[in-house]
């Protein structure tokens, strides 16, 4: 549900852009922060991300179900915690910038998927940090192919928008 939200309000935003910019504009904004992103994702460029730099609060676990429903709904939008990647960054510039709102929906989902697979995989891999060595392990490899995956596939679903 925090994805769809977010996805919600980045396609109400994006309504001013996209009516307002001419798209070969909006266009060549979006392919040079693709571009910025990859190149940041592969290791070439070095820049912050916006993030919410912080743990979850232990807390949380005492508020029950609740706790677990405001969790995830603040995990979904991608605003709660550390952000690795500026993928999710990028998704969000194409809500704004190039894709229309029923389609910001289908991005939120690609993003909701992707926050719930990372903890199933680790919890689902090991009790004693397997995962989190595997992930480092595999990560310099696995990044760069996720961030062309994510950009090529934006590119081709843009394509046909």
């Amino acid at each position: 549900m925090g994805a769809v939200a977010v996805a919600f309000v980045g396609g109400v935003v994006g309504a001013l852009p996209q009516a307002l910019v001419p798209a070969p504009v909006r266009w060549m904004l979006f392919a040079v922060a693709a571009l910025a992103v990859l190149g940041r994702e592969v290791g070439l460029l070095r820049f912050r991300i916006p993030e919410n730099a912080r743990l979850v609060p232990e807390r949380v676990q005492h508020l029950g179900e609740w706790g677990a429903l405001q969790f995830g709904f603040e995990m979904g939008t991608g605003m709660r915690t550390y952000s690795p990647s500026a993928l999710p960054h990028l998704a969000l510039l194409a809500v704004v910038l190039v894709v229309p709102l029923p389609a910001a929906f289908v991005l939120a989902a690609g993003f909701a998927m992707g926050r719930f697979m990372m903890p199933l995989l680790s919890n689902a891999w090991s009790d004693d940090g397997g995962w989190s060595r595997l992930w480092a392990r595999a990560e310099p490899k696995v990044r760069p192919i996720l961030a062309l995956t994510c950009v090529a596939a934006l590119a081709v679903a843009m394509l046909h928008i």
